[in-house]
C-alpha cells in the first residue's frame, strides 16, 4: 500500500483500490438534514485522490430502501425526506466530483450505511487493499471499513478526505476506527 497524503498521492498499487463512500448531494448539500458542514473542505481532497486513483477507484452511493424493514422502518420515520427514488437529485453524486464517475471503476449503490457487499466485492475483490475516503465518517464510512477488515481487507482511512456530521462526531468515528490497526489505519 501506498503511504501518502490526499496532497502528495502518487497513486495507488497495483492491487489497491480507492471507495469514495457516499459523495451525494444529499450529504454534501448544507440544507439536507444529513449535509456535512464538512464537506467543502473535503471535497477537492477526494478529487485528487480520484484523480490519482482513476480506473483503481469506486464511486458508492447509498439510495434509501424502506423495503429492508426491521430497524429501518422506525428509521425512515424519522427521515422521510430520504424517501424518494434513486434518480432524485438528492442522490446524485455532487457536481464537482461528477466528470470523474466515468472514468472510476464502477459505481455501487446499497440501501445501508456499510458499502461491503456483495457488489463492492464483485470489482475489488474479497480481500482488496482499500483506500476509503466519503461521508459520513462516523455513519457510512466507519460502517464499511469495519465490515471490510472484518472480511480480511486491509482498510487505510484518509482522514482529510472524509467528512462527518460534525468535527467532533469526525473525529471521534476515526479514533474507533484506530482502534482496529493493523487491519485499519487512519492516514
Amino acid at each position: 500500500m501506498t503511504e501518502s497524503t490526499p496532497d502528495s498521492s502518487p497513486g495507488p498499487a497495483d492491487d489497491e483500490w480507492l471507495v469514495v463512500i457516499d459523495a451525494q448531494q444529499i450529504f454534501a448539500d448544507p440544507s439536507s438534514p444529513w449535509g456535512s458542514p464538512m464537506w467543502d473542505e473535503t471535497e477537492p481532497r477526494i478529487r485528487r485522490l480520484l484523480r490519482a486513483y482513476g480506473p483503481r477507484s469506486v464511486f458508492t452511493r447509498f439510495v434509501a430502501d424502506p423495503g429492508l424493514g426491521g430497524s429501518w422502518g422506525p428509521y425512515y420515520d424519522d427521515w422521510p425526506f430520504a424517501l424518494v427514488p434513486d434518480d432524485d437529485p438528492l442522490y446524485a453524486v455532487v457536481p464537482g466530483l461528477a466528470d470523474l464517475v466515468a472514468s472510476a471503476g464502477g459505481v455501487v449503490t446499497a440501501g445501508t450505511f456499510g458499502k461491503w457487499n456483495a457488489d463492492l466485492v464483485g470489482v475489488v475483490g474479497a480481500q482488496p487493499l482499500l483506500t476509503l475516503a466519503g461521508v459520513s465518517t462516523d455513519c457510512c464510512v466507519i460502517s464499511t471499513a469495519l465490515a471490510a477488515a472484518d472480511a480480511g481487507a486491509t482498510v487505510r482511512v484518509v482522514a482529510e478526505a472524509c467528512a462527518g456530521s460534525s468535527i467532533a462526531n469526525h473525529e471521534r468515528a476515526l479514533s474507533a476506527m484506530a482502534l482496529y490497526g493493523p487491519q485499519i489505519t487512519v492516514v
